[in-house]
């Protein structure tokens, strides 16, 4: 899309409705990354399984979604934009539910394969629907809303859904995101318009199979070799050797073919642009950093301190309380101080956080 292309093509409903509602559904993915985090020992007492073993639920579902992320492109021309979100929506809804209504741990880890297939293709759509229907001057506005899913969202997640754990079921963790999904589709199916740029391609697509076979391979194989790590003894271990080689294998072998390809699922020239490289490396250092902590910390809180599932989920509630407060501020800052300062900044005061807490071990209180 192009800055061009907007000023020939004006959406019909109120943009700042459209964000909402998109942003609403990209805030229930990403929810679902974190909520079930601690409602893990109670999933493998209702379903008769170690702590270990129920750990997959989260590994499944960040490895299906891992996968799909870099090829949302290619999925979103090939079945037009607002179809391919719908589908994705109705689809991680349905998967909610089965997951709620799993009586074995096999298929709360297939469903939760399943939502993270789908669940996976929300947030790079979201972000080109806002870069459509905004203009320049009004991005920047649009994306503060967006931060509110992409760095809240998970930071709220072990919050919630200790809450719900603890006063209801785990099942419930699940089940919120039915109406949520319901209400979500019914608003974009009214208000969701694509650009001429963004319809289904009437010209037949040529499918990269080797290039999304060697995503899903590297990605997949890298997703699962981390999350299990630590549990298997790390390069100890056969299982995580393996998985290593066909991490390199497959991330090697993708890089490879994605700059050579005719035709790839990704392109990956676009890296050539040096802020979007360094804005990308940033971005994937500040995921690691969010996701990571919003996994280890309420499980730390849970297993060794012996916190409830709600108060191992407040235990990060602070933060998300001053990332809504300050959100404000940046949007405000922005025009006036550079945007790199502000970034600066940010990753300074994030390090700092992370140096403090070097020192938090099982002996003493969070």
């Amino acid at each position: 899309m192009t800055d061009h292309s907007h000023d020939n093509w004006k959406p019909a409903s109120n943009p700042w409705a459209v964000a909402i509602v998109v942003t609403l559904a990209v805030f229930m993915e990403i929810l679902d990354t974190t909520i079930v985090n601690v409602a893990l020992p109670h999933v493998a007492g209702s379903l008769s399984a170690s702590y270990d073993e129920s750990t997959w639920v989260l590994t499944s579902y960040l490895v299906a979604n891992g996968i799909v992320l870099p090829i949302s492109a290619f999925l979103s021309r090939l079945f037009g934009r607002k179809q391919f979100f719908l589908i994705c929506i109705v689809m991680f809804t349905i998967c909610s539910f089965l997951c709620g209504i799993a009586t074995e741990l096999w298929q709360i880890i297939l469903f939760r394969v399943m939502q993270g297939f789908f669940g996976g293709g929300l947030q790079p759509t979201q972000q080109s629907v806002l870069l459509d229907y905004f203009k320049p001057e009004d991005r920047g506005k649009a994306f503060g809303l967006s931060s509110i899913a992409i760095i809240v969202a998970p930071v709220l997640g072990p919050t919630l859904g200790g809450w719900i754990t603890d006063n209801y079921s785990w099942r419930w963790v699940f089940f919120i995101n039915i109406p949520v999904g319901i209400v979500t589709v019914l608003a974009i199916y009214q208000l969701l318009e694509d650009p001429p740029w963004e319809k289904k391609s009437e010209e037949k697509l040529t499918v990269d199979w080797t290039g999304i076979g060697l995503i899903a391979l590297g990605l997949g194989c890298l997703q699962v070799m981390l999350d299990r790590g630590e549990d298997d003894d790390w390069f100890y271990s056969n299982f995580i050797r393996t998985f290593a080689v066909l991490t390199l294998v497959g991330i090697i072998g993708a890089i490879y073919w994605l700059m050579y390809a005719r035709k790839p699922v990704v392109d990956l020239h676009c890296m050539k642009d040096r802020n979007f490289a360094i804005s990308s490396l940033l971005m994937a250092g500040m995921a690691m950093i969010l996701y990571g902590s919003s996994v280890v910390i309420p499980q730390l809180a849970q297993q060794d301190l012996g916190y409830t599932a709600t108060w191992s989920g407040l235990v990060l509630s602070p933060g998300a309380v001053l990332i809504v407060l300050t959100i404000p501020l940046v949007l405000k800052l922005m025009p006036v101080v550079q945007t790199r300062w502000i970034i600066a900044f940010g990753f300074t005061c994030l390090a700092v956080s992370f140096f403090w807490s070097r020192t938090l071990t099982p002996d003493i209180a969070v």
